[in-house]
Order: C-alpha cells, then sequence, then structure tokens
C-alpha cells in the first residue's frame, strides 16, 4: 500500500463515513443481525454502536492496518467480541458454513475482484445464513449513469479504488444468492451520481 492508501485514506473514510446522514441506513442493515456475524470491509469500526444485543461476536476484516488502529477506540467501547483480521475479502481462511450473518457497507464497491469476495461471503455462511448489505452504485437514470461512468476514473484515484458503476443488484444475484429484500434509493441530500444505494439481505442458498 502506498502512502496514501495507507495513511491519508484511512482518515479521510473516517471523517466522511461518520456522517449522521448514514446513520439510518446503519440501523437499518443491522438490526437484524444475530450469532457470530463477518464484517467485510471492517474500515474503523462504524458500525459497531448500531450492533444488536443479539450478535455474540463479530470477525472484523480489512486489508488496511491502519483501520485498526483508527478502530480501536470503537473496538474497546463495544460490548460485543470483535476480532480484527487484516484480510481481503477475497480470499478468507474462516471454515465453510461459519457464519449466521456477514455484513457489508459502503465496501462492495472497492473490492477489485467483487465476484470472488462474494463466492467467499456465500461460502462461510451457514445454509439459510444471510448477507446484510448497503452499497453505493449503478443508478437506473441513464443520464446519472453516464456521469458515473464518466468520474468512475477518478473516482477510483480519489476512493482508493472505488468505483461508482457496478450494479450491486446484478453482482450479488450473479454469485448465488437469493435476495430476500432490496431497496433500491437516492440517499438523501447526496450527489446522484455517488448516492445511488443497494440496501437489503440476501440468503446463501
Amino acid at each position: 500500500m502506498g502512502f496514501y492508501s495507507n495513511v491519508i485514506f484511512p482518515r479521510i473514510l473516517d471523517l466522511s463515513m461518520s456522517s449522521s446522514m448514514l446513520t439510518p441506513y446503519r440501523q437499518q442493515v443491522l438490526a437484524e443481525t444475530e450469532g457470530e456475524v463477518l464484517e467485510v470491509g471492517f474500515g474503523t469500526g462504524l458500525n459497531l454502536p448500531y450492533y444488536p444485543s443479539t450478535v455474540r461476536k463479530i470477525v472484523a476484516v480489512d486489508p488496511n492496518p491502519t483501520m485498526k488502529r483508527l478502530a480501536q477506540k470503537r473496538i474497546d467501547a463495544s460490548p460485543i467480541e470483535v476480532e480484527f483480521c487484516q484480510l481481503s475479502g477475497e480470499s478468507l481462511p474462516m471454515n465453510d458454513n461459519r457464519f449466521d450473518c456477514v455484513v457489508s457497507t459502503w465496501t462492495l464497491c472497492s473490492i477489485p475482484n467483487i465476484q470472488g469476495a462474494l463466492q467467499e461471503i456465500r461460502r462461510v455462511l451457514k445454509p439459510q445464513g444471510r448477507f446484510f448489505f448497503v452499497e453505493h452504485g449503478l443508478s437506473p437514470e441513464p443520464n446519472v449513469e453516464v456521469w458515473q461512468n464518466r468520474l468512475n476514473p477518478l473516482q477510483q484515484k480519489i476512493g482508493d479504488g472505488c468505483n461508482l458503476n457496478r450494479n450491486m443488484e446484478k453482482l450479488i444475484n450473479e454469485a448465488g444468492f437469493a435476495i430476500a429484500h432490496l431497496d433500491k434509493l437516492y440517499m438523501e441530500r447526496s450527489p446522484k451520481f455517488l448516492g445511488y444505494l443497494y440496501k437489503g439481505t440476501a440468503i446463501a442458498p
């Protein structure tokens, strides 16, 4: 990882993703999590305050070592046991059928091999385990999509690999999940090219 990825970007991410605008989406996505949870793209631990008491343990995965340092205060303050693993979501060492739930919030946009990561998520989920997600991605509006495609190379540099134009619904379906619930909407007070959200739950068959 370069200086920007390892030092600057984690702090930008922590600041931008701490916005109170995102709190309702985090609360809604995490409300039904339970048991042992894998969170892919843990970042600086911004989801931790919103996990319910039904969660027994969180295994937190993130490839960036700076994220753990920034997250440590939140980890220490959490009543839930958190095990941090410096790993990429594309290759997980966990056993098959281990987790009750997997969580991904604003993460799939930046994983290079997204299908590899989704296959790993499906593999480590228990049968009928649930994948909870909220991700930004491709808008259905052609004029917005044009700008998403146009701005994507710049976004990848600024956002350390983040993509604006991934169709999350299609990608999750192609990975073999059954989507049980999906809301597609624009996030309030956000530019359309950046704020089209896919928020839902998918089941591992």
